[in-house]
């Protein structure tokens, strides 16, 4: 259940909001959504993988964090281990709320039942003593509105890569040192292959549209499925 109220001044003026990652406040997953707006930083952490709905044949992309649902490698000891954490997770416990119709300025939102919200005095101030905005509050309405608008830009990045066909299902088997086994499965990944091959209107389409970009950066973070690997070997072996 979740409980989204309008951040205001008057009903929120001594909220506070507890930072420090931890299973707790809603950190122990296996990966967040991100928007193709935030690739380049996503990136330089994280494998990037795409997730198809079934039901209508959408896709979302993901930064993966484990290989199995609840796991978050990055997660240790109250810190978490990598330079930039995803738009979906830092912004929490606050939104975006609309209108029905979804025009309009976005409104700042609170989800006062989440488990950042401090109960007891603790942690960062949202609003200052005479209820003005800290800068806590300033970077998170910074980073809900890059966000929003990456939502809003996704769509049209997901067609692109729909209509150069750009996408296919991964299966990663995971050995690890203690003889046990794992696999990834029900992810899609950007095919190097069908990029390579993309003539010179399909790469002027893809560039000319700004989803040029984000595409190879997709591509470069698999990289990281190796890193992810060796942070899941050393958690088995370390018990």
């Amino acid at each position: 259940m979740s409980n989204h109220q309008v951040l205001n001044n008057a009903d929120h003026r001594d909220l506070r909001v507890l930072l420090e990652p931890s299973a707790e406040r809603g950190d122990a997953v296996m990966g967040t959504l991100v928007t193709p707006i935030e690739f380049r930083r996503v990136q330089a952490e994280y494998p990037i993988v795409f997730r198809k709905n079934q039901e209508d044949d959408s896709f979302t992309a993901l930064a993966l964090f484990g290989f199995e649902n609840g796991e978050n490698l990055f997660l240790k000891d109250g810190n978490w281990d990598a330079r930039y954490r995803p738009l979906s997770l830092a912004i929490q416990p606050f939104l975006i709320g609309r209108t029905q119709n979804g025009e309009g300025v976005g409104q700042v939102h609170i989800d006062m039942d989440h488990p950042r919200v401090s109960k007891n005095g603790e942690g960062t101030r949202v609003f200052d003593e005479d209820g003005g905005t800290t800068p806590f509050l300033e970077d998170i309405a910074g980073m809900l509105g890059e966000l929003d608008q990456g939502h809003r830009d996704s769509a049209g990045f997901f067609d692109a890569l729909k209509r150069h066909d750009l996408l296919e299902p991964f299966t990663l088997e995971v050995p690890l040192s203690d003889g046990s086994k794992h696999s990834l499965v029900g992810f899609h990944i950007v095919n190097e292959s069908k990029l390579q091959s993309l003539d010179g209107d399909a790469l002027a389409d893809l560039h000319g549209s700004g989803h040029l970009m984000p595409v190879f950066m997709a591509l470069a973070s698999l990289s990281h499925f190796s890193d992810l690997v060796e942070r899941k070997d050393a958690k088995v072996r370390n018990g």
